[in-house]
């Protein structure tokens, strides 16, 4: 599927003293006043260096958290080990204005946390001009959050001439791939919500040559072919999952990792060996083994979702499988979210084609090819 050209920074012609609202997405896990992953913020520091290197004078747009509860200090203090940031409180005050106002060619300052004002995510007309009143252009860099069609993501490219960055132009290019496979296509399916993912599984039942299901969807599958699950983690849904496997395309974990609920021992066992107390929370060695001859054949992997209880220290699987994929050949786009997460922290992003830094976002563009972020970019008709 051919995409439209995307307008990006690269096509503004002259950036010296302009003001830019920069909407980046900082929401990050943060513990005890530290961010624990930084992947989301290191990804778009090409994209304010380049700004910055234009003389831009630059506001960057955030939320963090659900609500207001949360702070965007701590990604002011990360930012200031490389740079000069500042910070603003609140950004509904003439305090906010005047911080903008006196920005120097090639400043930067944070507003804090979006979801101050319930208006951000309501989409409201008069708050998405109140954000563009801080600026000249909007540039949307915050791929994550490009599914949403927020004030800031959606409503305040109808007051300013709007362009991506670098790191949601390269989601796209990348992520586009598999819109239009190569063959031999392995698409790899994790985690939970089949409510959320069954769209992407059936388009992808017709694309790809082969698809794996691992994590919780696994064990729906399991249960609903009649296998014992045990006390598992299920999801509760109104799919008929038997039906998707008369292609023969799915594959199915063929051993798994058992924790038993009473003892807390876990033992690795055959999908048909699993007792009523016991829960699965891995897939086993034997089913990567089963999946490498078709790793090996594989021009194009696409993944998206953890294949066991990592949260819980259960992620030999996936780090099974991910060693796999990186030893390959084949073209690979590892999903974001926890996914993208476990890459990062074995340090094995170099070794994929691309590694996604998106979670809802990914899954929306997999399926449908287009987010409201981005789409508003597109139709924006403020750029002469």
């Amino acid at each position: 599927m051919k995409q439209a050209i995307l307008p990006t920074i690269k096509d503004i012609k002259d950036l010296k003293g302009k003001r830019v609202i920069l909407r980046l997405d900082f929401n990050v896990p943060i513990k005890n006043g530290k961010i624990i992953e930084t992947m989301r913020i290191d990804r778009v520091i090409p994209t304010i260096e380049y700004l910055r290197k234009k003389k831009a004078r630059i506001v960057i747009l955030s939320h963090i958290g659900k609500d207001a509860s949360s702070s965007l200090k701590p990604v002011v203090r990360y930012l200031n080990k490389t740079m000069n940031v500042g910070f603003v409180p609140d950004f509904r005050t003439d305090a906010a204005r005047k911080v903008a106002d006196s920005l120097p060619e090639g400043g930067v300052v944070v507003f804090e946390n979006l979801r101050l004002d319930d208006r951000e995510t309501e989409n409201d007309p008069e708050f998405s001009k109140y954000l563009a009143s801080f600026g000249d252009i909007y540039v949307n860099d915050a791929f994550a959050v490009a599914h949403r069609a927020h004030a800031s993501v959606v409503g305040i490219t109808k007051y300013l001439p709007s362009y991506a960055g670098f790191l949601i132009a390269d989601e796209i290019k990348h992520l586009s791939l598999a819109l239009d496979p190569q063959h031999p296509f392995l698409f790899i399916l994790g985690g939970a919500k089949f409510d959320t993912k069954m769209p992407l599984l059936k388009k992808f039942m017709k694309s790809a040559d082969h698809v794996f299901i691992g994590g919780i969807l696994a064990n729906d599958f399991l249960r609903d072919i009649g296998l014992e699950v045990g006390v598992s983690v299920v999801d509760s849904y109104g799919f008929n999952l038997t039906s998707l496997l008369k292609n023969g395309k799915i594959i199915l974990p063929s051993d798994v990792v058992v924790k038993n609920e009473q003892s807390k021992k876990t033992a690795m066992k055959h999908i048909d060996e699993v007792d009523v107390r016991e829960s699965i929370v891995d897939v086993g060695s034997e089913t990567i083994n089963h999946l490498a001859p078709i790793i090996k054949k594989a021009k194009l992997i696409v993944w998206n979702g953890p294949l066991g209880y990592y949260e819980g220290g259960f992620d030999k699987g996936t780090t099974l499988l991910l060693n796999a994929i990186a030893e390959s050949k084949a073209k690979s786009i590892i999903g974001g979210g926890d996914t993208a997460v476990m890459v990062d922290k074995l340090g094995l992003a170099d070794k994929f084609t691309f590694v996604s830094t998106g979670g809802g976002a990914t899954l929306d563009f997999l399926a449908d090819g287009k987010l409201p972020g981005v789409e508003a970019i597109m139709k924006c008709k403020k750029r002469k």
